[in-house]
């Protein structure tokens, strides 16, 4: 099973700026250098969690058309990850076994997020409320 530090070596072999979060180090900020957000990666027992929010909620018009929209790319362009709806808060989320985590498949969960972004963005800034 992979560890704290194994998932650190991966974040520091990465070279992306990143930061521990709380007091038991199972927990990372990450900055996506493409884009400018943050990803929280989370080592919980034998899963690491990977979380980036993409927009609030509150943000959206035409809420059904967006949330079809999201399930459409989900079920045809999301490799390792998939967009999620949490605590008001559009995010992209994917989950790994801890066990057999590698540096390629922990590295593509990052290249997974930031392909999304560069494909759906446009896509989903069009759901704004600004843009009506």
């Amino acid at each position: 099973m992979r560890t704290r530090e194994d998932i650190e070596a991966y974040l520091t072999r990465s070279e992306l700026p990143h930061r521990e979060l709380g007091e038991d180090g199972t927990m990372w900020l990450v900055r996506d250098p493409d884009w400018g957000e943050h990803v929280v990666v989370n080592l919980v027992g034998p899963l690491v969690l990977f979380r980036m929010k993409v927009t609030n909620l509150d943000a959206i018009e035409r809420r059904e058309e967006f949330f079809e929209t999201l399930l459409e790319m989900n079920a045809r362009d999301m490799i390792h990850g998939a967009y999620g709806i949490t605590d008001g808060a559009v995010v992209l989320t994917c989950t790994l076994r801890a066990e057999n985590l590698d540096y390629n498949e922990f590295q593509g969960t990052f290249d997974d997020f930031s392909l999304a972004l560069s494909n759906h963005l446009e896509t989903l800034r069009g759901f704004a409320k600004s843009n009506s």
